[in-house]
């Protein structure tokens, strides 16, 4: 008999597989995540993981699912207050899940949190009067900025400020190369003065991007004789 008060371990189920695979994949990357490594961090053997997930590709599925389950945006507000939030919300998950970002619109078997999310917000989009294609490019404009600003700063080769400054300074720092390319020049003094703050810039471009939608659907609104 067991001893009293001793702890049983949890049965393995779907569930405990996709986040432990989370949970590896946002500590050492989607590399870091085999059905050998699942396996040793779930404490079973590799083929008990297959009563649970068919293969690595429907693993996948599942922890992109678990990334789109996070991101929370309004249903009642207008669509630009729920396509702000939802961008902001976006990119919170996929900084918190940095392996997802390139992944997001890959999956060809979408879990429920991902079709969820899609028919989301195409309903908000059409139920704002966005015709069809509108709103498809409307999305498509919002998908665009979000996944390639966190592409870009991923692939930066700075994390914060004060590193973007220094990369700046060295990269222009012989007086020969200042003169030659003086607009690169005066982007080094405006960092020094100011910095570069990631989250400020995406909300800049945010604005952009949905005054642009804006003027699209107003635009369309003119063709069509939508109010």
């Amino acid at each position: 008999m067991a001893q009293q008060g001793a702890k049983r371990r949890r049965p393995l189920s779907r569930d405990k597989v996709v986040a432990v695979a989370v949970a590896l994949a946002d500590k050492g990357g989607l590399e870091s995540v085999s059905m050998r490594a699942l396996a040793r961090k779930s404490r079973v053997v590799p083929m008990a993981l297959y009563k649970h997930v068919a293969n690595k590709e429907d693993l996948l599925d599942a922890m992109v699912d678990v990334v789109f389950g996070e991101v929370d945006f309004p249903t009642g507000a207008d669509w630009r207050t729920a396509m702000r939030q939802r961008a902001v919300s976006m990119r919170d998950a996929l900084l918190r899940h940095r392996w997802a970002i390139g992944l997001m619109e890959s999956r060809t078997r979408p879990g429920p949190a991902n079709l969820r999310h899609h028919n989301l917000v195409m309903l908000i989009l059409r139920e704002a009067d966005f015709p069809f294609w509108t709103a498809i490019r409307a999305y498509n404009a919002m998908d665009s900025y979000i996944y390639g600003s966190l592409l870009q700063q991923q692939n930066l080769p700075f994390e914060t400020p004060e590193e973007a400054v220094e990369m700046a300074a060295e990269i222009i720092a012989p007086p020969s190369l200042a003169e030659e390319y003086p607009y690169l020049a005066e982007v080094v003094v405006e960092l020094a003065k100011r910095g570069f703050d990631f989250g400020e810039e995406f909300e800049s471009g945010l604005n952009l991007v949905l005054d642009g939608i804006e003027r699209l659907r107003q635009e369309e609104a003119m063709t069509t004789g939508s109010p």
